[in-house]
């Protein structure tokens, strides 16, 4: 790792594609991010910042001496696409020499995986450099974090008068939850709630 030059702790995302299986760390602990969490509206304007303040305090928890897997999914398989698959002209280039086929034919589902890894080091809590594995694992991983909008029309019934009843106590589990994952101050994630509530949308714009 390149710590000789750094002045304090460094990010490096690492993608990796193989044939075989989710890839991990042999000498340093590799971990995964809580996920299918639910999290307040406001928190599709700021999830850049929410997070970024997620992985810090991730790395506070482990004492910056963990590998955090973001993401590790089938290249030739998705449910749904986020954007087009990668062809595989593309990923020979990268190196998957041994995709067969067309230039711009997807891969066969099976056929490649790609691991995206996340790591904050310096020389004190990474003196060597990460050894990898090839794990043979092939459930996917990926972070989801759920905004559910309630609804925000009057209730006509009794049903309704009871999901309205419920929000309170379901927006202080989505506080409570963001807290935990952010080191955010509750207060402040309580008071970005209650604008939005009030107007709709992000209470900053």
């Amino acid at each position: 790792l390149g710590t000789v030059n750094a002045k304090g702790p460094q990010d490096m995302i690492v993608y990796v594609l193989n044939r075989n299986g989710r890839v991990e760390s042999t000498n340093y602990r590799t971990i995964q991010n809580l996920t299918n969490q639910d999290v307040p509206e406001f928190i599709k304007a700021e999830f850049a910042d929410f997070y970024r303040a997620m992985f810090d305090r991730v790395m506070e928890i482990e004492k910056m001496s963990s590998i955090v897997t973001e993401y590790y999914w089938d290249m030739g398989w998705c449910d749904p696409c986020s954007s087009d698959p990668v062809p595989l002209r593309e990923l020979r280039e990268l190196g998957c020499e041994w995709l067969k086929g067309n230039d711009n034919d997807r891969p066969e589902e099976g056929s490649t995986f790609i691991t995206r890894l996340h790591v904050r080091y310096d020389r004190e809590h990474f003196p060597e450099d990460i050894v990898f594995q090839e794990t043979g694992d092939k459930q996917f991983i990926q972070g989801r974090y759920i905004i559910r909008h309630p609804w925000r029309g009057k209730a006509k019934n009794e049903e309704g008068r009871a999901y309205f009843a419920g929000l309170p106590k379901r927006f202080e589990e989505e506080a409570k939850t963001t807290a935990k994952l952010t080191g955010w101050p509750i207060e402040r994630i309580r008071a970005k709630q209650a604008g939005y509530k009030e107007t709709g949308k992000n209470p900053d714009e």
